[in-house]
């Protein structure tokens, strides 16, 4: 977790936003002692819904669970959205700041109390200001670590009930310098998918191998084999990544199981490269299973899609921040994270 940014990283801020900045802080700060994990962020929203109405918003709550909507309506144009998650993670903080989680086990490691603090400093601004023609829905999202938020307020009719032109995020990114923004056209965050694979053998006596079929072979060839599924299946110009995270099976050093369990996560940017992971990962572990006479069950869960950015709205982002904040606060070489976001 890094510290709290500097005043000297809000050169060409919108002084009215400048004076508000320790509230702000202050907020975040809040949020961040007090995390709650996704579909439970009750306290969370009841502090978003509250500011909001206090500024003035229509506000929804409730929507996809936990999820709530402000909305302004200023006469005639465009309708956009702005979204924050505000969920947090099930980890310990052990950074001993002041305002470090009161919650053991529960973390804002992933920044969405940052994410929900900017899109409030932006409301409170806005409400004031009323710089803008049409309308405007700040929608702030349970559940983003679970990859679910999203889809719950989708099934929840936000669409139908919030029509917009356009909806727009971001992400904090803790390698990037504070201060700097980066854009990227097109796909900007990898599709997440998942396999789970237990592959199935005969067990037996570590002394007599000879009788079983060792599932833990068969796994440990499965593991270098997918070593090579991106570099000898997906185009070079492309990319994909193909991570085995867990690997279980037996519990005793003389004793060979009778399975192996495996937890594969699987990413990529192109529809067409994930088709082709979807296809290749399952055969060749199923083939690579039966080379030892074993067995593979593969149960292949899509997750959620890249984050593809519009080309229009990207570039007129892009442009507002060099506006406002000079060329040097841009990031001209911003590549696409193979992280996931179901902002997609």
């Amino acid at each position: 977790m890094t510290a709290e940014p500097r005043r000297s990283h809000f050169e060409g801020v919108d002084p009215a936003i400048a004076a508000s900045l320790e509230t702000f802080v202050r907020i975040r700060r809040d949020l961040h002692r007090h995390p709650e994990l996704a579909f439970h962020e009750t306290r969370t929203a009841g502090v978003i819904a509250s500011l909001l109405a206090e500024w003035g918003f229509e506000v929804t709550t409730g929507i996809g669970g936990t999820g709530v909507v402000g909305t302004l309506r200023r006469g005639e144009g465009k309708a956009l959205a702005i979204r924050a998650d505000f969920d947090a993670l099930p980890i310990r903080e052990t950074t001993g700041l002041p305002h470090a989680s009161a919650r053991d086990g529960v973390m804002h490691a992933c920044g969405h109390d940052g994410h929900t603090a900017i899109l409030l400093a932006a409301a409170h601004r806005l409400a004031r200001s009323g710089d803008f023609h049409g309308a405007l829905h700040l929608v702030f999202q349970p559940a983003e670590e679970t990859g679910s938020g999203a889809a719950a307020l989708i099934g929840d009719c936000l669409f139908d009930r919030f029509p917009v032109d356009a909806i727009f995020g971001l992400h904090n990114w803790p390698n990037a310098p504070a201060g700097v923004f980066g854009f990227v056209d097109g796909p900007a965050m990898a599709s997440a998918d998942l396999a789970l694979v237990r592959i199935r053998g005969k067990g037996g006596h570590g002394a007599a191998p000879h009788e079983t079929v060792d599932p833990v072979v068969a796994a440990a060839h499965v593991v270098t084999a997918l070593q090579t599924v991106v570099s000898r299946n997906v185009d070079p110009l492309d990319a994909g990544v193909v991570t085995v995270g867990t690997i279980h099976g037996g519990e005793a050093s003389n004793v060979i199981p009778e399975w192996v369990d495996l937890r594969i996560t699987v990413r990529s940017f192109r529809p067409a490269v994930r088709s082709l992971l979807q296809a290749r990962v399952p055969a060749l572990i199923r083939a690579q299973a039966e080379s030892f006479g074993a067995e593979a069950e593969v149960d292949y869960r899509l997750g959620f899609p890249s984050v593809v950015n519009h080309a229009a709205e990207t570039a007129f982002a892009a442009g507002v921040a060099r506006e406002t904040f000079g060329e040097a606060r841009v990031d001209a070489d911003f590549r696409p994270r193979s992280a996931s976001e179901d902002f997609a």
